[in-house]
């Protein structure tokens, strides 16, 4: 045996793999080239390399206290090619080695969660205003009743990979300005799950999952809107090998009403009257959210008013009471009359003093902006 790996790293034959990687931590923290730069050093650094590359190994160490040098089967002295598990010069490794962390390493799980799936439900004004309950059709992924989200046929089993024997990667020995170096990748053969199914389940083809309707019944809280998500934990796709399923998420679309428009928990509507009504006064009957109601429109009503009804709006989502109902007022004026409605009518204004109004003459109308601007002018 030409090289004593124990006595490089200055522990017993008999050392645990604990007491080995202490060793060559302690010793690569000193021997590191960019940590001591004398060329002395190098070669030595290389031989810790090499002795915790085998007895880190199980598999090499077996070799070694047969007898044997683990290092010439992949070309000598730790040349290029071979397999191995514990090799000095992997990034993580000199992570390890100088900052003391552990590496996240071993084959990684088949079940994962499942994604978020998002559905859009519609509903009408009254549905938004006070709640209901809908049933929905959802379409995702589900768990393979075949195979129970195992992937594998019955009667078999995932098998564990033989070429990375379980471990979920494979490393390769280079070698580079710092001596040997080790690099980690996913296994090719099983994708890095440590485990190859044989023989897959013939229903979801090894993916644990398979797409399936369902009925799902949602409760609408009263005041939703446009844009609201309702979520429903665990409803969304089961994720691969039959991992947690992810979140449903219900996007509320209000559907436009014929009637009434809504902004915020208000709702807002108008209502034509001839100028005669809205002279005398009259009660107009209203198709409510809440039924039939009489709206008061009293006498001398001007076009433009509104009448509010209090608490007809829509319930308020967060907190009690509701929005208002507002009822704007249009007045109509006749534009065609026969002979006999113009001459009553010629006869009111002279009643009235009205034949030759002088009018009153203001500004003219401004929108929301222009007072806006107006206020803070100081005008």
């Amino acid at each position: 045996m030409a090289t004593d790996y124990y006595a490089v790293l200055g522990v017993r034959r008999d050392a645990s793999q604990d007491e080995i990687k202490k060793a060559f931590r302690r010793l690569a923290r000193e021997l590191h080239p960019d940590v001591n730069p004398d060329p002395k050093t190098q070669e030595r650094f290389k031989e810790i390399n090499a002795a915790y590359e085998v007895l880190s190994d199980p598999q090499k160490k077996q070799v070694y206290d047969l007898g044997g040098d683990p290092l010439s089967q992949s070309g000598g002295g730790g040349g290029a090619g071979g397999f191995g598990a514990g090799g000095f010069g992997n990034f993580s490794d000199i992570m390890d080695a100088f900052f003391g962390t552990a590496s996240q390493r071993g084959p990684r799980s088949r079940t994962r969660r499942g994604q978020d799936a998002m559905i859009r439900l519609e509903i009408d004004l009254s549905e938004a205003a006070f709640g209901t309950t809908k049933d929905i059709q959802v379409d995702t992924a589900v768990v393979c009743t075949t195979c129970s989200g195992e992937g594998a046929a019955p009667g078999t089993s995932a098998q564990t990979c033989d070429m990375c024997r379980g471990r979920g990667e494979v490393s390769q020995v280079t070698r580079s300005f710092l001596g040997q170096v080790m690099t980690s990748r996913p296994c090719p053969q099983c994708q890095g799950f440590g485990t190859v199914v044989p023989t897959p389940c013939p229903e979801c083809a090894g993916d644990g999952r398979i797409r399936s309707r369902r009925t799902l019944t949602v409760k609408i809280p009263a005041g939703v809107d446009n844009g609201t998500r309702i979520q429903l934990a665990g409803e969304g796709e089961v994720g691969p090998g039959g991992g947690p399923a992810g979140d449903l998420y219900v996007e509320i679309h209000e559907l436009s009403h014929a009637v009434f428009q809504r902004r915020g928990d208000d709702l807002h509507c108008t209502v034509t009257i001839p100028m005669t009504a809205a002279a005398l006064g009259t009660q107009v009957p209203l198709e409510t959210l809440d039924g039939l109601e009489e709206i008061d429109i009293r006498p001398g009503t001007q076009s433009g008013q509104s009448v509010p009804l209090h608490g007809r709006g829509i319930t308020h989502l967060r907190g009690g009471g509701r929005g208002d109902l507002i009822v704007h007022v249009e007045v109509t004026t006749p534009t065609k009359m026969d002979p006999e409605q113009e001459r009553l009518l010629r006869e009111l204004s002279k009643l009235r003093g009205e034949e030759r109004p002088t009018g009153q003459f203001q500004p003219g109308q401004q929108g929301l902006f222009s007072r806006l601007k107006d206020a803070f002018n100081g005008r």
